[in-house]
């Protein structure tokens, strides 16, 4: 697995997410509400949380946004190896209490930016639950490029959903501004 290095943003630092994590991100990924576009339900304790936040046989690297003003974690983001080294999934999830605030954004674009220029990834995918519209609409301003839309194609802790596959060619990416 490669290595998950820091990366800065003007105003998170994104740093390897570790075990004791967890008890920032319980308050959200606690709550079904949250969590209804996980492939799995929310989580009942901080213990079976940190478990599957740093589950030794998963093969993706995990990130937490670090506020710079405070040091509050605001957010987790990946990148997920797939059939091909040079692609790579990515995936989000910001803290309830701060949604709106281009947390997602910000981060997510610097991980981007990562991918293709320090790890030359050719390609770099997001699959998003159909009815997912936050999601949807922050890859789009990122300028992914829907390329499939798979029907009733997972089967989750809501039932069958459709999924949607965005795509981003190195060659089309262009770094939005800072928030």
């Amino acid at each position: 697995m490669a290595d998950t290095p820091e990366i800065e943003t003007d105003r998170f630092t994104l740093r390897k997410l570790v075990r004791s994590d967890a008890a920032a991100l319980m308050p959200t990924l606690g709550r079904e509400e949250h969590c209804r576009y996980l492939s799995r339900p929310h989580f009942d304790t901080e213990d079976e949380l940190a478990d599957w936040l740093t589950d030794p046989t998963w093969d993706g690297r995990s990130w937490a946004a670090i506020g710079k003003a405070d040091g509050t974690l605001l957010g987790r983001f990946v990148a997920i190896p797939t059939h091909d080294p040079e692609i790579a999934e990515i995936g989000y999830i910001t803290i309830a209490s701060h949604h709106g605030q281009g947390i997602a954004r910000e981060c997510t674009a610097a991980l981007v930016d990562h991918l293709f220029a320090r790890e030359a990834k050719r390609k770099i995918i997001a699959e998003i639950d159909a009815e997912n519209t936050p999601s949807i609409a922050l890859v789009e301003r990122l300028g992914f490029t829907r390329e499939a839309h798979f029907r009733q194609h997972e089967r989750t802790h809501n039932g069958m959903c459709d999924v949607l596959i965005y795509g981003l060619l190195r060659d089309e990416w262009e770094r939005p501004r800072p928030v």
